[in-house]
């Protein structure tokens, strides 16, 4: 459970506890329902409260936001490699060939069943904040409670949560730095791939290209929207696939797609303070930063 309290200020006195918790707090429509179905999701100077009443200067009012679990996903026993934790998240740096949720053929392996047997002895959700195809690497974050998953989520929303990937692209670039935007969608009917189409969804690429060796060019890209497999369709627009990308390029036997999720800045959900992560290069780039 994710304890939140307020100690009433001047500033704001005479308001509902509904502006606090909207204004103040950002909590979503969704979990506001949730706390005021809750036995004591809402107490004001120890007592149970509504949305409506009005807090006062030494008022102290309390935020219980009650926690459930992912019934559906079974706890498996496996090593993961923690960046950061604290009591709103977990940050991991996800391997190659492992699944982020689980899916038809994949109900165990997955990062979510690893994160599932950690948390194994207390109510938890697996609330990934961002989502990494199998075979790319690096870092993954997870919201711990309801509240902190929201803060996060709305950063993302807002543009604030900030990723910066590195790749193994095909060919040498005209041009160090650039920009790939280009509207994308899904492709027919099908429910992987995804192409550039001026009636898809808007979406921007920002790329800088760090080194270049024996036909492939080691780049740093900031996907500025969230697409599906956005940088990898921005790399095969503009004739750069990711090395070994079998939907968008040309795949390799035995090679996996060459992605990884360097960095990650946002603003942490309790704190406030600003929060930068980095994953070291993986061992199988055969050009390093």
């Amino acid at each position: 459970m994710k304890q939140l309290r307020i100690d009433i200020s001047e500033e704001l006195s005479d308001k509902e506890i509904k502006s606090i918790l909207t204004d103040i707090l950002k909590l979503s429509s969704r979990l506001i329902v949730r706390l005021k179905s809750a036995e004591n999701g809402i107490m004001l100077n120890g007592k149970h409260a509504t949305v409506r009443e009005k807090v006062y200067t030494g008022n102290v009012l309390e935020i219980n936001i009650p926690e459930k679990t992912s019934e559906n996903i079974v706890p498996t026993k496996m090593e993961l490699d923690i960046v950061y934790e604290d009591e709103d998240m977990l940050l991991v740096n996800k391997p190659c060939s492992l699944p982020t949720h689980p899916s038809i053929g994949h109900f165990e392996n997955t990062l979510a069943n690893g994160i599932m047997y950690r948390y194994r002895d207390r109510n938890f959700v697996f609330r990934a904040v961002n989502r990494l195809d199998r075979d790319t690497t690096g870092l993954v974050l997870i919201a711990k409670n309801s509240y902190s998953a929201n803060l996060l989520c709305m950063q993302i929303r807002e543009k604030n949560l900030r990723k910066q990937y590195l790749a193994l692209c095909v060919g040498k670039f005209d041009k160090s730095t650039g920009a790939v935007e280009e509207p994308i969608k899904r492709e027919g009917k099908s429910i992987i791939k995804r192409i550039v189409s001026p009636n898809g969804q808007y979406a921007k690429t920002d790329y800088a290209v760090i080194k270049y060796e024996d036909g492939y060019s080691l780049v740093r890209l900031n996907p500025v929207t969230g697409r599906t497999h956005q940088i990898r369709v921005h790399m095969a627009y503009i004739n750069h696939p990711i090395y070994s990308d079998f939907i968008y390029g040309k795949e390799i036997p035995g090679e996996r797609t060459r992605l990884h999720c360097e960095s990650m800045e946002f603003v942490h959900p309790s704190s406030g303070n600003l929060c930068r992560f980095t994953a070291p290069c993986p061992d199988d780039f055969f050009i390093k930063p």
